[in-house]
């Protein structure tokens, strides 16, 4: 399969930092720009563990696609993408499930640069980028809807993407959209950020964000479970990040020193 065309369509920002790009440089990649390291380091300021924390998100996607795929799911929405970095989504399923159809979807154009990383897929299976935003989630399940069958079960990945969306946006009622579009036997896979455990720093954190232009809208345990209303939650239910299935990974180093400041939980649609 072949993504959208990237060449010259779409002007990148980097007057302010961006999500995706921030990530990368957490996880140590090359594709953000000088705005992104700043704010990035001003973060680490306030919580040096913060990598960490982009690292276990990681390994918790890692985590549930293998637990999605072992359990027949063949079919992948992920939504808020990132830079890819390997393995990404696909590759993990795809080892368990060469059959695997999986459709990625994020609104940094830089993403878009790279998705030809993000389509090569086994033979069998197949991969698709969409450039979309959360926002617009009729959007994402019309283009979705070009590479999954939406008749079958889908798994709907947010992970680490929703503390980036604010009441005000509907976080909650765009998972319902999302979610309404999928049929009986989905899930939903996602990570979230919180403040329960750091409110000064998390304030801190809130604050320098917004004035750079980026929403950060740290939920609690129960605002993050509402997410999953009306859904059969997978064991152990809502957990802290390392501690969703950690026999499905290696342990990412430094995730023991304090507790990681985030929720993550698989839901499956009845």
């Amino acid at each position: 399969m072949t993504g959208q065309d990237p060449t010259g369509a779409v002007e990148i920002d980097t007057s302010k930092p961006h999500p995706a790009r921030m990530y990368d440089w957490y996880l140590g990649g090359k594709d953000n720009y000088p705005v992104d390291e700043a704010m990035g380091r001003q973060m680490l300021a306030l919580d040096p563990r913060v990598p960490v924390m982009a690292r276990v998100n990681r390994a918790f996607m890692h985590r549930s696609t293998r637990w999605l795929a072992t359990n027949g799911v063949r079919q992948f929405l992920d939504v808020g993408t990132g830079i890819p970095t390997e393995p990404n989504l696909h590759q993990v399923a795809q080892r368990i499930a060469p059959d695997a159809r999986v459709v990625y979807c994020d609104n940094d154009p830089i993403v878009l640069a790279h998705a030809a990383a993000l389509l090569r897929s086994t033979s069998e299976g197949a991969t698709e980028y969409l450039q979309a935003d959360v926002r617009d989630p009729d959007a994402i399940v019309a283009g979705a809807g070009k590479i999954l069958d939406l008749s079958r079960p889908v798994a709907l990945s947010l992970v680490a993407l929703l503390h980036f969306v604010s009441d005000e946006d509907g976080a909650h009622e765009l998972v319902d959209r999302l979610l309404a579009a999928l049929p009986s036997g989905s899930y939903l896979m996602m990570t979230h950020a919180t403040a329960d455990f750091s409110p000064e720093e998390s304030a801190a954190a809130t604050a320098k964000l917004k004035a750079a232009g980026v929403t950060l809208a740290l939920r609690s345990r129960e605002e993050f479970t509402r997410f999953f209303d009306g859904l059969d939650l997978v064991e152990p239910g809502v957990a802290v990040v390392p501690e969703w299935h950690p026999e499905l990974g290696e342990p990412v180093p430094g995730q023991d020193d304090g507790v990681i400041p985030g929720y993550g939980a698989v839901g499956r649609k009845l």
